[in-house]
């Protein structure tokens, strides 16, 4: 006797449910676990508000403390007080990005920044390569291009005019004065000076 006359169903094929509805069945899930432990969810979607409000609406940040993700400072946790400050070489600020490369980078502009002021009004900043130097002293190199291949061209020479500032972070990898896609800051830029806490 052959096994198609004891279990015929062991041959057939299963039956397939559509896409849809195996994704409706795991977005219901989804859904259930959600409301079960709200209290998981409810941060990361407030971080992501906050994010989103940041990047599309208004970045300039609102509370005196400022958290720092990235590498460009060693710094993780500030303290912003707000302007009018006369900066001096050596203060921490964070400001308002209007470089060039918003053109390429739409999100960046009005994002606040966290370098330090390595150049002051009426300073020489002079570029021999790529390696950049205010009054004679070397204060980075340039990256030949960025993390997405595109290439990134060193700031030119230039005396530094009234009202604008040459700002760096600590870090090679930091996106600052050293290219013309970053450039020069102004005044009107800055936000405050910050007081690292840690």
């Amino acid at each position: 006797m052959s096994i198609e006359a004891i279990r015929p169903d062991l041959l057939a094929s299963p039956a397939r449910r559509p896409f849809w509805r195996s994704a409706l069945t795991s977005f219901t899930d989804f859904l259930g676990h959600m409301r079960q432990r709200w209290y998981l969810y409810l941060p990361v979607f407030a971080i992501w508000g906050f994010a989103y409000v940041r990047l599309f609406i208004d970045p300039t940040p609102r509370l005196p403390v400022l958290f720092n993700w990235t590498p460009s400072l060693p710094y993780r946790v500030a303290v912003v007080l707000p302007g009018p400050l006369e900066l001096r070489r050596g203060d921490y600020v964070v400001f308002a990005f209007q470089g060039d490369a918003a053109r390429n980078y739409p999100g960046l502009h009005g994002q606040p920044f966290f370098k330090i002021v390595r150049g002051l009004p009426g300073d020489v900043v002079t570029v021999q390569g790529r390696s950049v130097a205010i009054n004679g002293e070397v204060v980075g190199v340039a990256k030949p291009m960025a993390y997405d291949r595109r290439p990134l061209t060193a700031i030119v020479p230039t005396v530094i005019p009234p009202g604008h500032f040459y700002v760096q972070g600590t870090s090679p990898d930091s996106f600052d004065s050293r290219y013309q896609a970053s450039g020069l800051v102004r005044t009107e830029q800055v936000i405050g000076v910050v007081k690292p806490l840690f």
